[in-house]
């Protein structure tokens, strides 16, 4: 018995290594990315503001194959449907004034493109941390500044009309997280100005094109308490608005948590306000292009399930700057051609 299980081990052994060569394996292979799949009607787009100056000092673009291209049509082989245009008053050197604004909106149409004019009401930036008045508008009083700035909105506006041009939305103001034209219109020490003001650019707006939605944008989309104590401001000192505009610009490390903060923010804001939302910027490190594409991935999605097709859409801040003017959360490499985040954008 002993001698028949050796003889048969000895068999089992023999048979089951033949050849000394294991079983083959199909070679696993990368999973093939797939863009997230959203509405029709969903805004994919970015702000390319800087295009004109970037292209007078000598910069190109180009698609992943090498090719050189017009920015707007590499935008739009992206998928994107929007270009955002920022517009500065009296700008020193004359870039984003309103030629420069007309002469970019004339691109994105002939590229096919939604436009959206982000005012800023002023000559340079204005953010969060500084919303400075134009230097011909300084010493206005303040019923002065109201007029000023509506008849400055409906120049542009114009302006854009009489060339064939209707923004399908307009900011009046960028990132007022505490209001604009400070101080007259800080929102922390004078509401009722700030609402003044959202009032003048809307009216203004609405004069010239009756179709085109308004948009206030704060900035810190995550931000539930900033949101709610802007627009409970606003609505209690009778301002307009159609859409409430969010920036977005998480870390690689914090992009899941902010991205989820910011839907809950948007599902309240269209709960509390019946107001759609958008996301009018995002950006991410450019070094990083493949958590920067999961991060647009996910809030793409998340925007995109927003309750009755509230949440309208994602905007890229100047994807086309690799370290143009120092900033760093572009989504070109330094060949000047679009990194795999924006495949998020992809159709």
């Amino acid at each position: 018995m002993w001698a028949y299980c050796i003889s048969t081990l000895f068999l089992i052994i023999s048979c089951s290594g033949k050849g000394g060569s294991p079983i083959p394996t199909s070679p696993t292979q990368p999973a093939t990315y797939k863009p997230p799949v959203v509405s029709s009607s969903f805004v994919k787009g970015a702000d390319i503001s800087w295009v004109t100056q970037m292209e007078s000092s000598g910069v190109r673009f180009y698609d992943k194959t090498g090719a050189q291209q017009d920015l707007f049509a590499l935008m739009k082989s992206l998928g994107m449907n929007t270009i955002r245009l920022r517009a500065w008053v009296n700008p020193s050197d004359g870039w984003c004034n309103t030629a420069d604004v007309l002469a970019k909106a004339k691109r994105a149409q002939s590229a096919g493109m939604k436009i959206l004019i982000d005012f800023h009401y002023s000559d340079s930036w204005a953010d969060p941390g500084k919303q400075p008045k134009p230097a011909a508008w300084a010493s206005l009083d303040f019923p002065t500044l109201q007029t000023t700035l509506h008849d400055y909105t409906v120049g542009v506006m114009n302006t854009l009309k009489t060339n064939g041009i209707t923004p399908d939305w307009v900011q009046v103001g960028n990132e007022t997280n505490d209001g604009m034209l400070w101080e007259d219109g800080r929102a922390s020490t004078h509401m009722a100005n700030f609402a003044a003001l959202v009032k003048a650019g809307y009216q203004a707006v609405k004069s010239v094109s009756s179709t085109t939605k308004v948009i206030v944008h704060i900035s810190n989309g995550f931000d539930n308490n900033l949101f709610r104590y802007i627009f409970d401001g606003l609505k209690a000192n009778g301002a307009q608005w159609d859409v409430i505009g969010m920036s977005l610009y998480p870390s690689t490390s914090n992009y899941t948590t902010l991205d989820a903060q910011c839907l809950a923010n948007m599902n309240d804001m269209v709960s509390r306000y019946s107001t759609p939302v958008m996301i009018v910027e995002v950006g991410m490190d450019a070094t990083d292009p493949t958590d920067c594409r999961d991060f647009l991935t996910d809030i793409i999605t998340k925007v995109n399930s927003v309750s009755n097709g509230n949440g309208l859409g994602v905007l890229y801040w100047e994807p086309e700057a690799y370290n143009w003017q120092s900033y760093g959360l572009g989504a070109f490499d330094n060949t000047g051609k679009p990194t795999i985040a924006l495949d998020a954008f992809g159709n």
